[in-house]
């Protein structure tokens, strides 16, 4: 509790030192320092058509402003974060809000890995290219906004199938010293402590803030303790150009309590039968960014950034329904697994934006280059020890050790024509060149080391796009339709057993992303954006059963090569009516928003073979099938948030209802339950979450909330590996109370 005090005990002397402080007086007249409290005005907004060097005329795209919105921001609860963003994929592995598991368009949440994942601009994921899983991101306390660009987004920031994801943070840009902090506390001893500072003096401006929370968890066995730490400063040369830098540095350890058979999840959800697995993340992120005006034409932006991180698990990784009991004859447990991964990217990033004239036509040209390289250590299948704490030691060497790089050389160009001052078109292009390579250790057979072939892709993928828009006073139709590709994944270059074979020729996966859609405002009365997009992904990857030297004598072996197709479609809509505003009493009553965040979506493979073998040596026989009509795995067909929202100048309330539509966890579109629970069919589920905020004295704030009110009982993913394997229950009903004050 010492790091939870400290921060209280400061904030109540710093109340105290400032109550104290003698009011000014001028002419017997106190003078008070403004405040401006004024009501919510309720998300998502659109960007511009320019900003930060970036375009995003013709592209789909939200930004969610975090102090809009009520939610449960201590524990980063992505189904209230995300609500007003149609399509919205949420995995929920457990309550704690240190991983943030999102998709779009039918695309896997796993570690928000579809998207580009930024802070403030820059990466945050493990390896854009070979893992893209993104094992950090920011306490939501901290982020001033969110921006999301669909596949659109592939063009001028990476070829990802989702978009881009940008978490951007908050910076003080008005006031030499301002203080803000948050102390949460919540349902299974959860307690969270915000802490910042920032502000603007002469040509300096800085940001710092700390960020620690705790739990115990809704289920047994889910520890957590979180530390997150960032740091900014910036210096202005001149009013066109500014030099800065951050830091960020994330710290923290979780129990996994395993998943569940279907059995059990129906017994108890609640329960856990792992007790010695844990995971742990020490995160290191840095950035340094130059912006300046050139010219009245040419603006620049250059980022360097990097990472210096690891991912690491010790556990019993076993299915649910094997225990991990102690062994009589030696009377202590097994040992468990350790699995580490050690990450170094560094990068070079540059956008600008060119503002000239052919004839009357106006255009905005964005262009820029990007130079990457990851280097990633992997160590798995280490012999852990027989206990149950937080311990990375192993008994001699990691069965698997593989060294990853990537290098990336890109560079875009999208041009913005303004045909008429409503009318503007936008094509572009970018270039991406890509070497991954992959060496080391694969495994160990009889006692002796497996090697991997070292393996080195490259390749040249130029993408193409073109964007629409059409503009209507305060609204406007838009289409866009971008290609987009997925890098091969080092999962990809190391087959699950040490007799499988990779495909020498193995493709990236490709398509493309199409938007149409209407969207803009009314008079303050109505926000929406209505929409549909077709989504294609070829070349997905699989195994293919293949004779040893074509002979069935010598049994089988998996050849992993590009296989097949799936293709995604369906409807994005999202309304919003200020009812108070609709029937002139706002004034009076503040504002009563009523939205309505929806989606269909219909994702399915059109081509992808699978192979079974049946018999065994010399009559063994090989099956070819296709999974053509089944739907892709973990893809709701619906996805639905409705909310009604009230809020006036020192009151703010939230009352959200989510439906999301029934899932398969594995291609085959099981729907039996596995014994182990690592496959079949999920119900949908139907969630109320509720949320509020009343801020006093000018500086303070109450809020507190409920998740899950009707504390249903659901699971939104099944897991193969970690955290799992097995039904990953959702969290049931849970609290929180925070109390804030912001100077």
């Amino acid at each position: 509790m010492t790091k939870y005090l400290l921060p209280a005990i400061f904030l109540s002397l710093f109340v105290k030192s400032y109550a104290q402080t003698p009011i000014q007086k001028k002419d017997s007249i106190v003078v008070l320092h403004t405040v401006n409290i004024t009501a919510k005005e309720q998300s998502p907004e659109r960007l511009p058509e320019v900003k930060n060097n970036v375009l995003f005329s013709g592209k789909k795209n939200e930004v969610i402003q975090l102090d809009n919105i009520n939610g449960n921001f201590a524990t980063n609860n992505a189904r209230e974060i995300f609500s007003r963003v149609p399509g919205v994929t949420v995995w929920e592995n457990e309550g704690s809000g240190i991983q943030v598991n999102i998709a779009v368009r039918g695309l896997s949440p796993n570690r928000s890995w579809e998207f580009n994942t930024r802070q403030n601009g820059y990466d945050i994921s493990s390896d854009v290219f070979g893992y893209p899983e993104a094992y950090y991101n920011p306490p939501m306390e901290a982020v001033e906004s969110l921006q999301i660009v669909r596949g659109g987004a592939s063009l001028q920031f990476g070829p990802q199938f989702g978009g881009m994801l940008n978490y951007v943070l908050k910076r003080e840009h008005t006031k030499k010293f301002s203080f803000e902090t948050q102390t949460t506390v919540g349902s299974y001893d959860m307690i969270s402590s915000y802490n910042a500072i920032g502000g603007n003096y002469k040509k300096w401006s800085y940001y710092l803030y700390n960020d620690i929370r705790s739990g115990n968890g809704w289920r047994k066995n889910n520890r957590y303790n979180v530390r997150n730490t960032h740091a900014f400063v910036a210096y202005r040369f001149t009013e066109k150009t500014k030099l800065s830098a951050e830091y960020t540095n994330m710290d923290y350890k979780m129990q996994q309590p395993g998943g569940l058979t279907d059995a059990q999840f129906e017994d108890n959800p609640r329960q856990s039968l792992r007790e010695r697995n844990w995971f742990g993340t020490p995160w290191n992120v840095f950035a340094l960014q130059l912006d300046t005006q050139l010219s009245d034409h040419l603006t620049w932006n250059t980022k360097f950034f990097g990472l210096v991180s690891q991912r690491n698990s010790v556990g019993f990784t076993s299915a649910a329904n094997t225990p991990d009991a102690i062994n009589p004859a030696t009377d202590s447990y097994a040992n468990r697994r350790v699995d580490r991964d050690h990450y170094e990217n560094f990068g070079l990033e540059t956008r600008s934006i060119y503002k000239f004239n052919l004839g009357k036509i106006k255009n905005n040209l964005a262009f820029g280059v990007r130079a990457y390289q990851a280097k990633t250590q992997r160590q798995q299948e280490g012999k852990g020890t027989t206990g149950s704490g937080y311990d990375l030691s192993i008994e001699g060497d990691f069965a698997r050790d593989l060294d990853f790089k990537t290098q990336n050389l890109a560079f875009f160009a999208e041009n913005q024509f303004k045909v008429t001052e409503k009318l503007s078109i936008t094509p572009g292009l970018r270039y991406e060149n890509i070497r991954s390579e992959a060496s080391g250790q694969f495994g160990v057979n009889a006692g002796n080391p497996v090697w991997l072939a070292p393996t080195s892709l490259k390749r040249s993928q130029p993408l193409f796009g073109l964007g629409l828009e059409y503009k209507l006073r305060t609204t406007n139709f838009y289409t866009n339709i971008s290609q987009a590709y997925r890098p091969v994944l080092f999962s990809d270059l190391t087959p699950p057993a040490v007799t499988d074979v990779i495909d020498p020729n193995l493709k990236d996966a490709d398509g493309f992303n199409a938007d149409l859609g209407y969207r803009g405002t009314y008079k303050k009365i109505l926000n929406f954006d209505l929409g549909v997009f077709y989504l294609s992904y070829n070349n997905r990857i699989g195994g293919v059963r293949q004779f040893v030297n074509n002979d069935p004598t010598q049994g089988t072996y998996l050849y992993r090569t590009n296989l097949g197709e799936t293709i995604s479609k369906g409807i994005e809509s999202f309304v919003n009516v200020n009812i108070t505003e609709l029937f002139g009493v706002k004034k009076a009553y503040g504002n009563l928003d009523a939205f309505a965040s929806m989606s269909f979506i219909d994702a399915r493979y059109t081509d992808f073979k699978t192979y079974t073998t049946s018999g065994t040596a010399p009559d063994i026989s090989i099956q070819e099938s296709n999974l053509s009509g089944n739907r892709v795995e973990n893809a709701p067909r619906y996805i639905h948030s409705f909310g009604l929202s009230w809020g006036t100048k020192a009151f703010s309330t939230t009352l959200q209802y989510r439906l999301s539509g029934k899932i398969y966890t594995d291609a085959n579109n099981t729907e039996n339950p596995s014994a182990n629970g690592t496959t079949g069919l999920l119900d949908g589920y139907r969630l109320l979450d509720w949320s509020a905020e009343y801020q006093f004295l000018n500086f303070y704030n109450i809020k507190a909330g409920i998740n899950n009110l009707s504390n249903e009982s659901y699971a939104t993913r099944r897991s193969g590996g970690y955290p799992g394997p097995g039904i990953l229950p959702g969290d049931a009903r849970t609290f929180y109370l925070s109390l804030g004050m912001k100077l």
